[in-house]
């Protein structure tokens, strides 16, 4: 398996690169310029992952979905919705004045702790200067987390994002637990900026006098996840379903990130073209409430793998010490992502699937007793037959079933890329847009197409005025996603907004797949005409029907045409 990486320049000595099975970069997909193989990197996770992003994509579903997405906490953006943040707080104090919240303040782009701080009021933001120039992202701040050793403290779970389409998703079955090092106190103004008590950031936590590096996973300012389970567990708490509701955590976070993500991924890898396929590690930093609710604090694209940290000797010297509670974390979990994405392995189930005999009865029990008890010659076989059981659990499409019905905004996002004509961008433009309705069959006598362009105009323009990617002209898709929202509230006007979203959904589905089949009939149709007129050769001949929405049963389709009757403009 040959491994290229970023960061060892040196595996080309004489400037010479031959293609790799897999690339391993630094920060992002753009590292370097891949066309085969594998990376570990999807195109624009980087730019999903960022405070502000993700805050739109977890609404987005928050709006569709509000019970199931209640694991981020309530966000506004800032500069943008300054206003409405102070006007909704306002509201909330009036209708509860027992209400003291507190609120934490992200810059969007920080990292590592860097620029956090905690409000009392909407009137102590930092508003002047940086805000300006640095947005953010205010949180209503958590003020009652489980605390362990009187100590708050998060956990980092490593998740892996395999494949993009088919979605396949797996989680670590271990992670860090990553301490504060002063107990903690709810917030008070006189606590507020004592960010060894409220923030469980490593990189800032580190610089304490209280931080403890420990040779024990169970001890010290990081320890594993496990160990707190297990301690939990002690406790009489019901750890499954703890680990259950994480689960559902991270399988709900990433249906929220993928529409995008799939738009960024056409743009880079477009369909048809040779280029390599992508997976990618993230670290999904979890808080614990009292009531051992996860909440989601952020997700991070570039998570840390070290496995040691740097200890002063004397003032000024440094040396790298190792860490036990990391190396035991991470290098299980880089090492199974690489069986687990590993090219040769498919190549050596299929041989063996070629060469196997059938399985006698003795064979099966033998089997199922374990590798202990597996031959020396069977054992050889594998390469991995020496390596310890894998640390990543899959849980998508696994638990499939129960989440499916949350990808509603996957479906919106197809219908965008089908539309965006050009490939390589991300933005439709508004010719793609009045197709897009066109096509649907969404304008009548009481919306005409100039409302439909007065619609495109106004929601671009807004989402433009945001900052959002002003490389490219036109409609991004969360612009397109607010335009459909619109469109499925005008239509079906009786129904919940995630009803109505699958309802209009189903309605441009079942037409694009009409148009599609009618494009399909025609081609064979002058296939047949031209084979009637001039004789030619016709071995190897194959038409290909249009590469979108799957083609629906003409009989299925007109039972379904019937159900959209009731629900016209």
């Amino acid at each position: 398996m040959g491994l290229s990486s970023r960061q060892a320049p040196a595996r080309f000595p004489f400037g010479r690169r031959l293609p790799c099975d897999i690339y391993w970069h630094g920060v992002s997909f753009h590292d370097n310029d891949i066309f085969s193989g594998q990376v570990n990197k999807f195109p624009g996770m980087t730019e999903m992952v960022r405070k502000i992003t993700l805050s739109r994509a977890v609404r987005t579903m928050q709006d569709l979905f509000p019970l199931e997405y209640n694991f981020y906490p309530r966000s506004w953006i800032l500069p943008e919705e300054f206003p409405v943040f102070v006007a909704e707080v306002h509201m909330m104090k009036d209708s509860d004045p027992s209400w003291k919240p507190t609120f934490i303040v992200k810059p969007d782009g920080g990292c590592q702790g860097d620029g956090i701080y905690l409000i009392k009021d909407p009137s102590d933001i930092r508003l002047t200067g940086s805000i300006q120039s640095r947005p953010a992202v205010v949180q209503e701040y958590i003020c009652k987390p489980l605390l362990v050793d009187k100590l708050k403290f998060d956990i980092r779970l490593y998740v892996l994002l395999k494949s993009l389409e088919p979605l396949e998703i797996y989680i670590a079955k271990d992670g860090l637990s990553r301490f504060c090092t002063e107990p903690y106190q709810e917030p008070t103004l006189k606590n507020l900026h004592q960010v060894f008590m409220h923030l469980t950031n490593y990189s800032l936590n580190i610089h304490s006098g209280n931080f403890i590096h420990s040779d024990n996973v169970n001890t010290g300012s990081k320890r594993t996840f496990s160990s707190i389970l297990c301690r939990l567990s002690s406790r009489g708490a019901d750890v499954k379903k703890l680990w259950s509701d994480i689960i559902s955590l991270v399988i709900k976070t990433i249906i929220a990130l993928t529409p995008e993500l799939k738009v960024y991924y056409q743009s880079d890898i477009p369909a048809g073209k040779p280029g390599p396929t992508c997976f990618q590690i993230l670290g999904f930093d979890i808080l614990l409430m009292k009531n051992l609710k996860p909440m989601l604090l952020e997700v991070n694209a570039n998570p840390s793998m070290r496995i040691e940290h740097e200890q002063e000797l004397s003032p000024g010297v440094f040396e790298n010490v190792p860490s036990p509670v990391d190396e035991e974390v991470k290098v299980a979990v880089i090492r199974d992502t690489l069986r687990l994405v590993d090219p040769q392995k498919k190549k050596r189930k299929d041989v063996q699937c070629q060469t196997l005999e059938p399985v006698s009865e003795a064979s099966e029990e033998l089997l199922d007793a374990g590798p202990a008890e597996r031959p020396e010659h069977d054992a050889g076989r594998s390469p991995e037959a020496g390596l310890p059981s894998l640390c990543l659990k899959q849980v998508f499409p696994k638990y499939a079933k129960q989440f499916n019905y949350l990808r509603l905004v996957d479906r919106v996002a197809a219908l965008f890329i089908r539309f965006l004509g050009v490939k390589g961008t991300t933005k439709l433009g508004p010719t793609g847009f009045r197709t897009f309705i066109r096509n649907c069959k969404l304008s009548n006598s009481n919306f005409s197409m100039a409302s439909v362009d007065i619609l495109y105009i106004d929601i671009t323009r807004r989402w433009n005025s945001m900052g959002i990617d002003h490389k490219e002209s036109g409609m991004c898709l969360q612009a397109f996603v607010e335009a459909f929202f619109c469109l499925a509230q005008k239509k079906y006007k009786s129904l919940p907004l995630h009803e109505q979203v699958a309802s209009l959904i189903e309605f441009c589905e079942y037409h694009l797949a009409a148009l599609d089949e009618k494009r399909l009939v025609c081609g064979r149709g002058i296939v047949e005409r031209r084979s009637a007129v001039v004789p030619c050769q016709t071995d190897g001949f194959r038409l290909t029907p249009a590469a979108h929405t799957p083609l629906l049963n003409r009989t299925a389709a007109a039972s379904k045409f019937a159900d959209y009757r009731n629900h016209r403009y």
